[in-house]
């Protein structure tokens, strides 16, 4: 399905399916950096460009999903595209199931996409996620987190995990702004002895800076620490 929304000189953008989300969750990871996801929130588009992911297994130790079927893990048995959110470090997280049972990625951060939004949209986001001491979030991280991210563009679990993307009202867009670099990376905050070994998150070099951690600061090593993937054409 395509649609016209596109700012002056961008390429036609298409809305992604459930049929997208049904392949591999690394390579679902990597396909969604440099999506867009807008929610309608009293018909204003609240829009972010995502810039990091995790991908998770049902074998995989470290996943939700390896703790059992329950009633509020029950998305991630559901089809590809089912919306799976949940609480983390006092906030909601979204991510999106993949194919095969319980596997998902987890939308880790994002940058506000102000070509995408009117100025009332950044500045409802802006007001949406403040500071401890209700200051203004500098714009590079505002979304650089998955609760951050989830805040600012007001999502929350009641409303729509278990749920599938909505046309007119939550939506993820190509927007052919694939990064010609992503940096594969350990996961963050995988506990010891729940393989948190593996390289499953995903971050594009173009935005370090609003990664939840800069996966290529100055102690981390290339080959060791982390790899770079890039674009084949």
């Amino acid at each position: 399905m395509r649609i016209d929304t596109a700012p002056p000189g961008r390429k036609e953008i298409q809305l992604l399916t459930t049929a997208d989300f049904d392949v591999d969750a690394q390579q679902l990871a990597r396909r969604l950096i440099g999506t867009i996801i807008r929610h309608r929130v009293n018909r204003v588009w609240l829009a972010a460009q995502v810039i990091e992911t995790e991908a998770y297994y049902l074998s995989d130790k470290g996943s939700h999903a390896s703790l059992g079927r329950t009633r509020s893990r029950e998305p991630l048995f559901m089809p590809a595209g089912t919306i799976y959110m949940y609480y983390a470090r006092g906030g909601d997280s979204l991510n999106f199931s993949a194919q095969g049972d319980g596997n998902a990625v987890l939308i880790k951060s994002a940058i506000p996409a102000i070509d995408y939004m009117s100025s009332v949209a950044l500045e409802t986001m802006i007001a949406n996620n403040p500071t401890g001491d209700g200051g203004a979030r500098p714009l590079n991280r505002l979304c650089a987190g998955q609760t951050l991210l989830c805040r600012a563009l007001a999502l929350t679990v009641p409303k729509w995990t278990g749920r599938l993307l909505v046309s007119g009202s939550l939506e993820v867009l190509d927007v052919c702004d694939t990064p010609e670099e992503i940096v594969q990376a350990k996961r963050l905050g995988i506990p010891e002895g729940r393989d948190q070994h593996l390289p499953y998150r995903f971050v594009d070099r173009r935005h370090l800076q609003s990664a939840t951690q800069n996966p290529v600061r100055r102690s981390q090593l290339e080959g060791r620490d982390y790899e770079i993937l890039r674009r084949r054409d």
